[in-house]
């Protein structure tokens, strides 16, 4: 939950402190600390201990500005527009768009704090698709809908919190329930430090685990020395990172491109998420995946390619 200090500082209102706001909107604080120097936005006060402090208006203009460079839009085009033009930015992107009737259901559910019937509707689904479709099409959809909700102040914070702890709870045991141990390639999975998002790791080890991989989960945020440590204790013949939306396209290539300078060259570097889906190209060795099917083919062509050795 969004952490609020102490309103007299502010006589404007409550403000909050920096990791506050990377809660709460997705962003990052690189991204927050480079913005204020290139930008001139945010502008935050400062605390007795010279801690960065944003005001509410801030952290609502920060929300939509997150939501409409989902959209597409890049930061420099928008981000001197005043809240009510972000506004209508996004209200002209989506008047039209609702969610699948079947998504629609189960998010009214969240909506309504029926905890029982939203998990029960979640294990339904998983039942009746199975993991590999519950996975690219029900969690992908939730994630979707709700996330577009939340930055538009639809949803709030404590029920986008109640999603994600749910729908990882229900990853983690659903893969666990996975027949057999998997087979090649053997994947290790997990994020750089700053990217704290799970949901698309686990997302990617369901799928990974469905399609009869072997899956290493470090969790997230593990330093790039430690990725490549881990690689020869795991015997790994891929590493797959994961970026949010949250990080800046620049960082996650960054990331990549020197992890895979650190890895023998017979080990795969793979990066995707939302990060990512706009990047052209990336360094050397490095294979950028932007969906499911990206991933899927990736992992199809290295058991074709490591039959013929």
């Amino acid at each position: 939950m969004t952490e609020i200090l102490d309103s007299t500082v502010d006589p404007q209102g409550a403000c909050y402190n920096i990791a506050a706001v990377e809660r709460d909107t997705g962003l990052s604080k690189d991204t927050l600390r480079v913005w204020e120097r290139r930008y001139g936005f945010p502008k935050p006060q400062r605390d007795q201990h010279d801690e960065r402090l944003y005001s509410l208006p801030d952290l609502e203009k920060l929300r939509l500005l997150r939501l409409l460079i989902d959209y597409g839009h890049r930061p420099g085009k928008i981000i001197n527009r005043s809240t009510a033009e972000l506004s209508q930015l996004v209200s002209a992107r989506t008047p039209d768009q609702s969610p699948p009737p079947e998504i629609a259901a189960i998010i009214e559910l969240l909506l309504q704090h029926d905890v029982d019937q939203f998990r029960n509707a979640l294990l339904q689904a998983l039942m009746k698709q199975g993991l590999l479709r519950f996975v690219t099409e029900t969690v992908a959809g939730l994630n979707h809908w709700i996330g577009e909700a939340w930055l538009a102040g639809r949803v709030p914070v404590f029920d986008e919190h109640l999603y994600s702890e749910h729908i990882q709870n229900i990853l983690r045991n659903a893969i666990i329930a996975q027949p057999g141990r998997g087979s090649g390639p053997r994947v290790l999975l997990t994020s750089l430090p700053g990217e704290k998002h799970r949901i698309g790791l686990l997302m990617v080890e369901a799928v990974l685990t469905a399609e009869g991989a072997a899956c290493v989960a470090l969790g997230t945020e593990t330093p790039i020395i430690d990725i490549k440590d881990a690689v020869p204790a795991y015997r790994v013949d891929v590493v797959a990172l994961s970026f949010s939306s949250a990080i800046t396209q620049t960082a996650a290539l960054s990331g990549l491109a020197e992890l895979r300078t650190l890895l023998p060259a017979g080990v795969e570097v793979w990066g995707g998420g939302g990060a990512l889906a706009r990047a052209r190209k990336a360094a050397p060795g490095v294979l950028l995946l932007r969906s499911f099917d990206d991933l899927r083919y990736a992992l199809e062509r290295w058991r074709v390619e490591h039959a013929l050795r």
